[in-house]
């Protein structure tokens, strides 16, 4: 028997976004995926992997670089019908009431006022909020906007909805209702949708809803795991099977480059000058290292308790993680992270001889910093304009990633005392102000 025919389907889907100085970023590289009638799938990875603009191409609210994006077989070169999208902003209009933003699609399609507004009044109630059509979007909660949001996409009748970290500007209570009562209106088939492709920061709230997570890796993004989630609904958080496959998902997501999947031990593949460093900040970088090895953890956690003890997201959690195995100060395999010996001595330290101990890895494990240093150490005034390393930076990435990178390494040694910045004449030196 012939395949079922995919809702949604990529072909060796490339993205690379082009600037007036340089080549251009491959952002996504030789993606194939297909969403199959009667399903969920979440797309998760680390900020930067391409996830929203993975779903932006699927949408046809972005062009892809190469390759086919094909709905129901034919291809996507422009928005469509048949796909509606949320958004994590809300992406409302102020001016409109709740009633005028569900109407907008319909009317941007040309439907009968009498129509469009008793489907906008039917999807308004669907999504629990019946009684505020006359309702600004300041007169409403987040969690409201959002629901104006879901309304909005599924009065179109669509085939698939796209939905972007559309529970992420919530709080905890807030996210935890809206998610229980779209897997609600889609267990008991309410809504029209067939299926469904959303991008989240959070791993459980992936593994409770999809059918299948597709793991990201980053620069550039490709799809680097597919792991399905053969749970009944509603799921249980606590039951084995479940957490098992959470574990999966962190421990392919916190894969470095150059590692094997599941192995400990230094990268295989050496980092460069224009390696995109993780944004870490150092406060909560040492907060991650004094809860790892102390009481009840002892130098090794399982990576969702630890995330759920400092109450960080993955979004913060995986800068943090990247560092620390980038430095030598901590080893991930498995869904697990154990300090290593010099995290351990590190963590133990007072904070001048953390900051010699953080300073000496920083010199072994960074080449930009390593690189600045030497510099600074080799002129004779002992100092350099930031333009120089900028432009070096600017050689293999965006101005926006360079500056990150810049901005980060900065941070990562003033901690440390290794070399010193005055942001007003944009001057980098030895001299400790």
């Amino acid at each position: 028997m012939a395949d079922v025919q995919p809702l949604l389907e990529t072909k060796e889907v490339c993205k690379t976004y082009r600037t007036a100085d340089r080549a251009g970023r491959l952002v996504l590289d030789h993606i194939d995926f297909a969403l199959k009638e009667g399903e969920i799938v979440a797309i998760l990875g680390k900020s930067g992997s391409g996830k929203s603009t993975f779903l932006r191409v699927l949408a046809g609210l972005t062009p892809q670089s190469e390759g086919r994006v094909m709905y129901r077989g034919a291809p996507v070169i422009a928005p469509i019908t048949g796909v509606a999208m949320v958004f994590q902003s809300f992406a409302l209009f102020p001016w409109l009431t709740v009633l005028g933003n569900v109407e907008l699609g319909l009317e941007a399609q040309g439907v009968p006022r009498d129509e469009r507004r008793k489907r906008a009044i039917a999807a308004i109630d669907l999504i629990g909020l019946d009684g505020y059509e006359s309702a600004y979007p300041k007169e409403l909660s987040g969690g409201m906007r959002q629901r104006v949001g879901f309304a909005r996409a599924l009065v179109v009748n669509p085939d698939v909805l796209l939905l972007d970290e559309p529970f992420s500007a919530l709080d905890v209570l807030t996210a935890e209702t809206l998610r229980g009562d779209l897997a609600d209106l889609w267990t008991a088939r309410r809504v029209p949708t067939k299926g469904i492709v959303f991008v989240s920061h959070n791993i459980e709230e992936a593994v409770e809803m999809s059918d299948r997570v597709i793991v990201f890796s980053s620069d550039p993004g490709r799809i680097r795991a597919e792991l399905p989630v053969p749970l009944p609904r509603p799921r249980d958080h606590e039951n084995a099977t479940f957490r098992k496959i959470v574990d999966d998902v962190y421990a392919q997501i916190t894969i470095q480059p150059g590692r094997e999947p599941g192995k400990r031990g230094a990268p295989t593949q050496a980092i460069g000058i224009a390696y995109r460093l993780p944004p870490a900040s150092i406060q909560q970088l040492m907060a991650l290292l004094d809860t790892l090895t102390a009481a009840p953890f002892n130098g090794r956690a399982d990576l969702p308790h630890l995330a759920e003890e400092l109450t960080l997201s993955v979004d913060d959690l995986f800068p943090l993680i990247e560092t620390l195995q980038l430095m030598g100060l901590a080893q991930v395999g498995g869904g697990d992270i154990e300090a290593t010996s010099a995290g351990r001595a590190l963590a133990e330290a007072d904070m001048q001889k953390r900051k010699q101990v953080f300073g000496e890895h920083l010199l072994r494990s960074v080449p930009l910093i390593a690189h600045i240093r030497r510099v600074l150490d080799e002129r004779p005034g002992h100092t350099a304009p930031s333009g120089r390393f900028l432009s070096e930076l600017e050689d293999h990435l965006s101005e926006e990633d360079a500056s990150e990178v810049f901005e980060t390494v900065v941070n990562w040694a003033r901690y440390a005392e290794l070399f010193a910045y005055d942001y007003d004449s944009g001057v980098l030196s030895l001299e400790n102000p």
